[in-house]
């Protein structure tokens, strides 16, 4: 294990090997013999790990798990015997505040374990093998025969505060097998990629910070999206954008409780003045997410800089306004219970949106150039105003029904007239320009525009044309340096899910069923994927787990499932043909 925050996914972390070298934090339980085969997988419809390892005297297997439920925060790895007697090396490595920090290290009062301190931070290993140090590391070397199990337990708490109390680890197992179990247990699809969606719903549920129902982008800070680059981002917060697909694809799948969890977050984190709307927050809707560089990690694969924070949080990003309203007109049309604050709450923002939707912005990609007129940034403040309006008209509720009808077809005029090329039959990044986007692949899926529409069928030919590689799809090109970074990245999954989904609409269901089981090849042999893919290197490239990426290909799965858009279980907001009041 080399990546490790605690206690929160944001937390600094105490195992960084990820992005440096072993010293730099890292805690292995392998064969003393460096010939073996290993193989893992999870335990059925769970999160928990196991990983088996095979040596000439013999074989047993690690199962890797996070109890749930429980005081405090732990990590329980349990070796057991399988066959013969092999011989076994565990080395804890632990180094704080992203591997600079080496901690004072003691021994239990009570037999049994060592306790780790630096600063605010408190860590306990508790263990029946004997353990002792070497070169600022704890060890134990032991064997174990068949059917024997030996526990690791390691806890988290703060330096002021007595050492957690002890684990069962054998009852936090059955215990934390039977919530998973329960859990993937109320899922309510299955289908041709049945199995493949409740992993993905699975990785979800394991992202999100259950104090708060908040769900992060990944576990992960500055993998790079190309190796060796400078595309090196923090994901350890939530992003807005995340919302509406979040709802689609919880409610969706029967998960009502988490549903409302993450609607619940949301309400919360976006409180506030509309003006102070961000594109991202932190674990319980924290504002300041300040980016600092690492300089003493050399990053993964020497691909440097190492950040922490996040600059984006800063942006002015239009199409967060849609994807905040979207999200809450999602919400009602699912069924969780409606509240007069979250009318409050659309109505501000709306009205602050009708001021600054014709402003530059950074748009979906984030890009630390200059400031531009994107194309889907217009089309999503088209939807704050469309589902406001929508809201307003369904629900009763008191709103400018004629100044957002109005500015609804005035920004709907504008991109058909500015975002559409004619030369090339297709819409464009920006206003203006002649660059493409995978963002308009989500002209029909957000209801601007209806599949049928030739401008839209256009615009889908010519991502095909430009945008895809071997068969899946960039973001965008890298080459013009218009972004403000140096060109090169991967293919970007979510894209690739989104040339499924319009596919779907469209009618080329054995194309769309072709590219998602493409795009399913790509996960790990635990069914994860991060966010791009690099073609010629054969490899996931990016932050990872990314919930972006699960997040569309349970939606895509799900429309595939149902025949049709999977929002449409909620809201024909994004039903082929035009809404009330949008011109062609």
């Amino acid at each position: 294990m080399d990546w490790l925050c605690w206690p929160r996914f944001d937390s600094a972390a105490c195992l960084a090997a990820l992005l440096g070298t072993p010293e730099h934090g890292r805690w292995t339980i392998a064969p003393a013999d460096p010939a073996y085969r290993v193989g893992r997988s999870y335990r059925g419809d769970t999160m928990i790990l196991e990983t088996t390892f095979e040596t000439e005297g013999g074989s047993f297997m690690v199962t890797d798990f996070m109890p749930i439920g429980e005081d405090r925060s732990s990590l329980v790895r349990i070796v057991e015997g399988l066959k013969g007697t092999p011989s076994i090396r565990m080395e804890l490595l632990l180094r704080f505040d992203y591997g600079s920090s080496v901690p004072w290290v003691t021994q239990l009062p009570e037999k049994g374990g060592i306790v780790a301190i630096a600063g605010p931070n408190l860590v306990v290993l508790r263990s029946p093998m004997p353990l002792h140090g070497e070169h600022l590391a704890t060890v134990a070397e032991f064997m174990v025969e068949p059917g024997e199990r030996v526990p690791f337990v390691l806890s988290y708490g703060p330096s002021h505060l007595r050492p957690p109390i002890p684990l069962d680890a054998g009852q936090a197992l059955a215990d934390t097998e039977k919530f998973w179990l329960d859990w993937a247990g109320r899922c309510r699809v299955d289908g041709r990629q049945g199995a493949a969606l409740l992993r993905s719903l699975l990785t979800l549920k394991a992202l999100t910070f259950s104090e708060t129902g908040g769900m992060v982008a990944a576990p992960t800070t500055s993998l790079p999206e190309l190796i060796g680059g400078e595309r090196n981002w923090d994901y350890r917060f939530c992003w807005l954008r995340d919302a509406a697909l979040t709802l689609v694809a919880l409610l969706a799948a029967g998960y009502q409780e988490e549903a409302s969890a993450w609607r619940n977050w949301l309400h919360r984190s976006v409180a506030g003045s509309p003006e102070d709307l961000q594109i991202m927050y932190g674990l319980a809707g924290e504002r300041r997410l300040t980016e600092l560089e690492i300089p003493w990690l050399p990053g993964y694969r020497d691909s440097r800089p190492v950040r922490i924070g996040n600059a984006a949080s800063v942006q002015l990003q239009l199409d967060v306004w849609g994807e905040l309203v979207d999200a809450l007109h999602l919400a009602r049309e699912g069924g969780l219970d409606a509240s007069t604050d979250a009318w409050d709450i659309q109505r501000a923002a709306v009205e602050h949106l009708e001021g600054i939707w014709q402003a530059p912005d950074d748009g979906i990609w984030e890009i630390r150039g200059a400031r531009r007129h994107f194309t889907h940034s217009k089309i999503m403040a088209w939807v704050a105003f469309d589902r406001s309006i929508r809201d307003a008209e369904k629900y009763g509720f008191e709103a400018p029904l004629e100044r957002w009808r109005v500015i609804r077809g005035e920004i709907h005029a504008l991109v058909c007239e500015l975002g559409f090329d004619k030369s090339i039959g297709s819409f464009t990044q920006t206003f203006g320009c002649r660059e493409l986007d995978a963002s308009l692949l989500l002209i029909p899926e957000v209801g601007f525009l209806p599949i049928e529409d030739p401008r839209v069928a256009g615009t889908i030919a010519a991502v095909e044309r430009e945008l895809v590689v071997d068969g899946f799809v960039r973001r965008y090109h890298t080459r013009t340096r218009a972004d403000g970074l140096q060109p090169g990245e991967g293919v970007f999954l979510a894209c690739s899910f989104w040339l499924v989904d319009a596919w779907q609409r469209q009618g080329r269901e054995k194309e769309a069923h072709a590219l998602i089981e493409r795009l399913l090849a790509l996960r790990n042999d635990l069914g994860l994927l991060s966010e791009e893919y690099d073609t010629e290197r054969g490899e996931q490239t990016g932050n990872f787990p990314q919930a972006f990426s699960h997040l569309s290909l349970v939606r895509s799965a799900l429309s595939l499932h149902l025949q049709m858009p999977a929002r449409h279980l909620f809201s024909k907001a994004g039903a082929p043909g035009r809404g009330p009041g949008t011109p062609s």
